[in-house]
């Protein structure tokens, strides 16, 4: 039977940002795990390393130890969170971001017209911002950990604002059964129980209502041929990547018929550009100026090959729409 994430399983880290190591996979109860990687904070370079394990019998890949409830919160404040962003602009303008999720809203613009749509792990809220242009008679609302979401309130964005995680205390019996679309993308990675999150986020549903992932894909070729600098294993923040047949089971497991798997539209071409970006922060900086035009390189190099292999198993995220069946 499946653990909890939750529960410690040897002895105490002497980390107070890590929990302990467990030696059983939090998705199915495996003990049969591998070391995928052993990378260091990328961003503020902090001491010591994150390993992420992945388990033999299932694939779920996760953070092992994982972030206690203080690395969590550090990890989440504001300063690191703008560190964040100025990387992922890098690799990710945003002009291409808002054509990203201008082409997200157009293909989910099929399902019936929603009254309410909780954006979960929105950020900015730059998603509901754009997708109001095809749903314009839908309230929006945003879920985020961080201030953000509270900020994108303030400049109309969303509607209302909520703070935290849909697993939060009070959070999914405060808002249960209001929202016809929930969505979470690119969400589930930084969530200390993607299971629960997954439950919560059905519970907040109305029966009939949609529930729209977006994940990493840790089956992504690219996630081998890269390692630590695959820009989705995203050490230390993402502590669970989770397979597409996973989240599939375990949706239907909750009550829910599974509408559209898309393994294509979702993949973001930023892999290689992402890795040069990442790997040149660690050259000399008396060397790095010579290798500044390589992220430009390999960006052109990711547009270039994107129609390709967005068709293939280097394609590096996929999007499940489920629908939760009335009972």
């Amino acid at each position: 039977m499946p653990t909890s994430p939750l529960v410690p399983r040897t002895t105490t880290p002497t980390d107070p940002f890590q929990e302990p190591r467990r030696e059983d996979c939090p998705w199915c109860g495996s003990r049969r795990l591998r070391t995928r990687l052993r990378a260091p904070d990328p961003l503020r370079h902090r001491p010591g390393t994150f390993a992420l394990d992945g388990c033999r019998d299932c694939g779920h890949a996760f953070q092992n130890p994982r972030l206690s409830a203080e690395g969590l919160a550090f990890f989440h404040r504001d300063f690191y969170e703008r560190q964040l962003e100025q990387l992922t602009e890098r690799v990710v303008p945003a002009h291409v971001a808002r054509r990203r999720h201008r082409a997200t809203a157009w293909r989910l613009s099929a399902l019936r017209e929603p009254e309410s749509w909780l954006d979960v792990g929105t950020g900015h809220a730059r998603f509901p911002e754009a997708a109001k242009e095809f749903f314009p008679y839908t309230s929006f609302d945003g879920l985020d950990p961080t201030a953000r979401v509270e900020q994108a309130l303030l400049e109309g964005r969303v509607e209302e604002a909520h703070r935290g995680y849909l697993t939060t205390p009070g959070t999914a019996a405060r808002l249960r059964a209001r929202y016809d679309v929930v969505s979470m993308f690119h969400h589930l990675a930084h969530t200390p129980d993607p299971r629960a999150e997954l439950h919560a986020a059905l519970t907040v549903l109305r029966p009939g209502g949609h529930l729209v992932v977006e994940s990493p894909d840790p089956r992504c070729l690219f996630a081998t041929l890269l390692g630590s600098w695959w820009l989705p294993y995203g050490q230390p923040r993402h502590l669970h990547l989770v397979p597409l047949a996973n989240l599939r089971t375990e949706l239907r497991a909750q009550g829910c018929t599974v509408l559209v798997t898309d393994r294509t539209t979702p993949h973001q071409p930023y892999d290689l550009s992402a890795a040069a970006v990442l790997a040149l922060a660690h050259v000399n900086p008396l060397l790095r100026g010579m290798a500044e035009p390589l992220p430009a390189l390999a960006g052109a190099v990711d547009r270039t090959l994107a129609p390709l292999l967005r068709r293939t198993r280097f394609a590096n995220a996929y999007r499940i729409v489920a629908r939760k069946d009335t009972r």
